[in-house]
């Protein structure tokens, strides 16, 4: 039977979609079982494309219990970080491995490279493992991982956020010490824009003690940076957020930007180029019309840092108190598009799609 069909093309490829024809997706999420490989059954979950299925499995033993003719296309996913180099330097794992992948290929399975908790730059400037030469798709953190990552961990919790009273100016956390935020922080410091602000330089650095996560005993370098506190929010009247990266190739969002989304909190961003505009496009609303933005425009990354040190500068004199009861709608409207999960669906949706171009494409990525 011919199923009736629709041709599109994207990306220098014919996509066939075949209308009313579920396309069934099967996924082994984690080929050597040394991830988070939950954590990625769990996004691919929460899709909302009506004409893709996605099964997914977290254990390669497990492969015989499903039919895998029966798919339309069929992916390993391989866990792939710096951390994995000790594991990588094991030969038996590494000839598993490669016998595995022999495997899978060979059973026409396509492979994607996941690494969502790092940008782009990062995996290609920093040796990511185990080291294996297959034809693959890279996934990466982009703009969806952390969104989503973030709206789980606290989808279910009650804050008290209370903006009625400044103490301070801004809120700037810095932990992993990368150029770009050494560049922006020293030059900040130096024209006395951190003068009434909280701030950290981690490791030497802190908050004062109130101000850091009741329940951490020291300042977090895993698992607590994306906790919320709401003390250093309340207190302070503008978050500074030095992001990961400052390259102009990519967009990449992390904890970082969702935190003070949350926490209905003013901010200026350090990011890639054209941050400010990726999340407009996807639903969210900044404050052009409280102070400048045009530092998102600057593809140059030392003019933006020199742009935003002198929009801080200037908001040093904000009428913080006016700023937040004029924006109140906006900041409201941002945690409640941040919580809302059909929002985020769509944005699971375009990194899926990424996968399944991939594999109609015949594309490869080394």
């Amino acid at each position: 039977m011919t199923l009736p069909s629709d041709t599109y093309f994207k990306n220098g490829v014919n996509i066939q979609v075949f209308i009313g024809y579920m396309q069934r997706n099967f996924i082994l999420t984690d080929i050597m079982n040394t991830g988070f490989h939950q954590h990625l059954e769990n996004f691919i979950s929460m899709h909302s494309m009506t004409e893709q299925k996605f099964d997914t499995v977290g254990q390669y033993y497990d492969l015989h219990m499903f039919d895998l003719d029966n798919y339309d296309r069929k992916f390993a996913i391989l866990d792939y970080r710096s951390e994995m180099k000790t594991m990588d330097q094991n030969p038996q794992f590494k000839a598993e491995l490669k016998k595995r992948c022999d495997l899978l290929h060979s059973q026409g399975f396509v492979f994607i490279k996941a690494t969502p908790w790092e940008s782009l730059e990062n995996i290609n400037t920093l040796k990511q493992y185990p080291e294996i030469e297959i034809e693959h798709v890279k996934w990466t953190g982009g703009v969806s991982w952390f969104w989503y990552y973030m709206y789980n961990k606290h989808k279910d919790k009650t804050f008290e956020f209370d903006h009625s009273d400044k103490k301070y100016d801004f809120l700037y956390l810095n932990k992993q010490p990368r150029d770009h935020r050494v560049k922006l922080y020293n030059k900040l410091l130096n024209k006395g824009v951190l003068e009434n602000s909280l701030y950290t330089n981690w490791p030497g650095r802190k908050l004062p003690a109130d101000y850091e996560l009741p329940w951490a005993q020291d300042y977090p370098q895993y698992g607590m940076d994306q906790d919320i506190h709401e003390k250093p929010y309340n207190d302070t009247a503008c978050s500074i957020v030095s992001e990961t990266n400052d390259n102009d190739n990519e967009v990449f969002m992390t904890e970082k930007i969702w935190k003070p989304i949350i926490a209905q909190h003013l901010f200026v961003v350090h990011g890639n180029y054209l941050y400010l505009q990726k999340l407009k496009e996807m639903g969210f609303k900044t404050f052009n019309n409280y102070f400048e933005e045009v530092y998102d425009l600057d593809r140059d990354p030392d003019i933006r840092i020199d742009t935003i040190v002198d929009v801080c500068d200037r908001l040093r004199d904000a009428p913080w108190k006016d700023i937040y009861l004029q924006s109140q709608a906006l900041r409201q409207y941002n945690f409640n598009h941040f919580f809302n999960e059909e929002k985020l669906s769509e944005e699971i949706n375009r990194t899926l799609n990424l996968f399944l171009e991939f594999a109609d494409s015949g594309q490869v990525s080394s």
